[in-house]
This record gives structure tokens, C-alpha cells and sequence, in this order.
């Protein structure tokens, strides 16, 4: 293909290396969860994502933009927190048209009880390997690529209302 930027061979160890961690750190969150609190690391993301807004209540349309999940995804991964009673879907008084997810107090205390497996697990496989300096560069190379992500966004989408808002 013409024109195409290959990689080299130090940008193909670097991204190799990095699908290679990505996997092991998503299998390993994955099996601790599984293991300790019976849940998937999707749901998990859930529960914190609704146990850190304000009334731990959020749109179900914000909760799928802010997790990156599908509108499907998140739809069938709330039923089960449903059927768990961690969660609840609610229509929004002013406007029933929105559907409102609100994490439930056993959904809270739910997480509460898992969160620090999760915390240790999470130490264990990503941060103590590192020296304080590595996850300082590991933070400013996340935030870069993040920030050229956003970026990116910004000149697809244009500016967005919600980011205008905070």
C-alpha cells in the first residue's frame, strides 16, 4: 500500500509489548473479580462509575459514553446487576423518555467489598514492577495519548455541549 507508514522495528517491539500487557492486565483484573466477588470487570465499572456520581444515579446514555460501552452492552450487563439488585433503571421524573441508572445500597456495598481486591490486584500487576519516576511517565504518555484521542474526537464530532457544561 502506498504511502503507508510501517512500523519499525522498535515501534513493532513497543506495540507488541503493549497488546501483549493490555491482555494479561485485562485477564488478570478479569479472574481476581471473578474469583473474590463473583462479578466481571465490566460490571465492576459500573458500580464505580455509579458509586462516584453525584446520587449515585447517572443517565444511562452518560454511563455508556463515559465507559465506552455499546448501548446494547450496557443494557444487558444492567439487567444483571438488576437481577443482583445492585442497580436499578429509573425514568426520569422530568423528562420519562430518559432512563436513569441508580446503583442500589447493595449494589454499594457490593463494591464496597470488592474494591480492595481490585485495588491490591491492580498494585500488584501494574504499579509495583514500576519505581515511583516510571508511573509519572507512564501517567504523562497515557495523558498524551489520550489528549490526541480527544483531539481526534473534537474534529469528528465538533466541541461537544456535556464538556462545555463542566
Amino acid at each position: 500500500m502506498p504511502g503507508t507508514r510501517w512500523l519499525d522495528e522498535e515501534e513493532q517491539r513497543t506495540w507488541r509489548a503493549y497488546l501483549r500487557t493490555s491482555q494479561l492486565l485485562q485477564e488478570a483484573l478479569e479472574r481476581q473479580l471473578q474469583r473474590d466477588s463473583s462479578m466481571p470487570h465490566a460490571y465492576y465499572m459500573i458500580l464505580v462509575v455509579l458509586s462516584e456520581s453525584p446520587g449515585r444515579t447517572m443517565t444511562m446514555t452518560e454511563l455508556s459514553a463515559i465507559l465506552q460501552y455499546s448501548v446494547s452492552r450496557l443494557s444487558h450487563a444492567v439487567s444483571r446487576l438488576e437481577e443482583k439488585g445492585w442497580v436499578r433503571r429509573l425514568k426520569r421524573p422530568a423528562d420519562r423518555r430518559t432512563t436513569v441508572a441508580e446503583l442500589t445500597d447493595e449494589g454499594y456495598a457490593a463494591i464496597v467489598k470488592a474494591a480492595p481486591g481490585h485495588v491490591e490486584e491492580v498494585r500488584r500487576v501494574l504499579f509495583d514492577p514500576l519505581t515511583p519516576g516510571q508511573v509519572r511517565q507512564f501517567r504523562e504518555i497515557l495523558a498524551t495519548i489520550l489528549a490526541a484521542f480527544e483531539h481526534r474526537a473534537d474534529e469528528v464530532e465538533g466541541p461537544r455541549e456535556l464538556d462545555a457544561a463542566q
